[in-house]
């Protein structure tokens, strides 16, 4: 690996997000140039030579008003497949949140596998690695790429914000389907951890879906007496979050809060989410926070995951170990 320092780009849509980034790791972003021409198509490319650099691009893929996941994710290929070109010794994709990663297997009847789609789109144009934040699927997400594809979790994030907050009280981690327990798992773990002398128990909701429509009302675990803290990778419309919420005040929770590493939140989530009995909602920043007024904003709290994702940057420049990163040595 070449000795000079990474050279680190952002796109306009994650540039507040990447400038973060490169404040964690000490330098400038990497200079660009992002055109889009009358008829719709558009031209990116690095206006500093990456000959022989450790190159890494920071873009979440998530749609918005302004630019369409869509055409975010081509502009992404066209800007990689350029880097690759002008002969960077390593070009890594970085996604704090990666789009169709939930379509990660077929559940009709000649259903797209987009997440593979996706993985073999970012190695076509020469992707050498790709970083990402807490996906839907981990094993999807790992089965799906042939280059190295590394993986971050909030997980400690959210655990230390929620012990300084609900220590002393008696506790249950809430998965709002079957399919998130391990995650649930994972972070009721790391909460014990920081609270070992603390009561934490588990929960998880039952959950059905068929057409876009959510079935399911059984609460599994105990939450009586307790506060509850529902824990998921994303929240889209807030559906399953507020149903979940409104489960655990049913079932005798004294409080509930919320944790999410990606808050998408899409048309209707502000109002769903406004009306479920939350006392906080916790989410990171790997999308920009867009609840608007009717969600109070002294309920919603985000958490900075942009010094964790510089410190697998640095951590990946100087070949060293994700694993003792997210182990918390360094």
């Amino acid at each position: 690996m070449p000795s000079a320092g990474p050279a680190v780009f952002a796109f306009s849509e994650s540039r507040d997000y990447g400038e973060r980034v490169c404040a964690a790791l000490g330098i400038s972003p990497a200079r660009h140039e992002e055109r889009s021409f009358e008829d719709g198509e558009h031209k990116c490319r690095p206006l500093e030579s990456v000959r022989g650099r450790d190159v890494f691009v920071v873009q979440s893929l998530y749609g918005d008003s302004g630019c369409s996941v869509n055409d975010k994710l081509c502009r992404l290929l066209f800007f990689l497949g350029a880097l690759h070109d002008a002969s960077a010794a390593r070009v890594t994709a970085v996604l704090p949140y990666l789009c169709y990663a939930r379509k990660d297997r077929k559940t009709k009847t000649r259903d797209p596998v987009t997440t593979r789609y996706v993985a073999e789109l970012l190695e076509a144009v020469g992707t050498d690695r790709v970083l990402t934040l807490d996906v839907h699927n981990l094993a999807a997400y790992q089965n799906a790429f042939r280059c190295h594809a590394d993986h971050l979790e909030a997980k400690a994030l959210l655990a230390d914000h929620f012990a300084e907050r609900l220590a002393g009280k008696p506790l249950t981690v809430v998965s709002p389907d079957f399919g998130g327990v391990k995650r649930a798992e994972a972070f009721r773990a790391a909460l014990a951890e920081r609270l070992p002398s603390q009561d934490i128990a588990a929960a998880f909701m039952e959950k059905y879906r068929s057409a876009g429509v959510v079935s399911g009302e059984a609460l599994a675990g105990d939450v009586q007496g307790r506060t509850a803290v529902i824990i998921d990778d994303l929240i889209s419309s807030g559906g399953t979050l507020a149903r979940t919420a409104r489960a655990c005040i049913e079932q005798g929770a004294t409080a509930v809060y919320a944790a999410a590493t990606h808050g998408l939140f899409s048309a209707e989530a502000e109002t769903v989410l406004a009306e479920a009995p939350l006392q906080q909602l916790v989410i990171t920043d790997t999308v920009p926070p867009r609840l608007g007024p009717r969600f109070p904003a002294a309920r919603l709290v985000v958490l900075d995951s942009a010094a964790l994702v510089a410190a697998a940057i640095r951590a990946l420049h100087e070949n060293g170990s994700l694993v003792r990163l997210m182990e918390g040595q360094g």
